[in-house]
């Protein structure tokens, strides 16, 4: 059973930063590319980015590029997402994603996906 489990939400000011992190279970991370998304309220589930299996190779949507930066540990099966100079508008449940197939990268929201983690921007 796959399992996604993302944490190191929370509330921060404009500006500030966060790390986000998602252990991995139940396939073997260390072949699929993983993603994130993200969800604010009323609005639909917006693509964030994706990195390889190997780490090698990542892509952001334009709304995120050059302030969110992933990262990944396969040794630990765990997934980050840093976060920094943070909006208001970056304010969302986050949530990592598995590829749909081993060593293909998708940019699209992937259906698997954990509960998520929420990140607040305010002052």
């Amino acid at each position: 059973e796959v399992k996604l489990v993302e944490s190191g939400g929370g509330l921060v000011q404009p500006g500030g930063s966060l790390r986000l992190s998602c252990a991995a279970s139940g396939f073997p991370f260390n072949h699929y590319a993983m993603s994130w998304v993200r969800q604010a309220p009323g609005k639909e589930i917006e693509w964030l980015s994706v990195l390889d299996e190997s780490g090698q190779r990542s892509y952001y949507s334009e709304s995120v590029k050059g302030r969110f930066t992933m990262s990944r540990d396969n040794a630990k099966n765990t997934l980050y997402l840093q976060l920094n100079n943070l909006k208001t508008e970056d304010t969302a449940m986050y949530y990592c994603g598995k590829g749909p197939q081993p060593f293909v990268v998708t940019k699209l929201v992937p259906r698997e996906r954990g509960q998520g983690t929420q990140v607040t921007v305010s002052q």
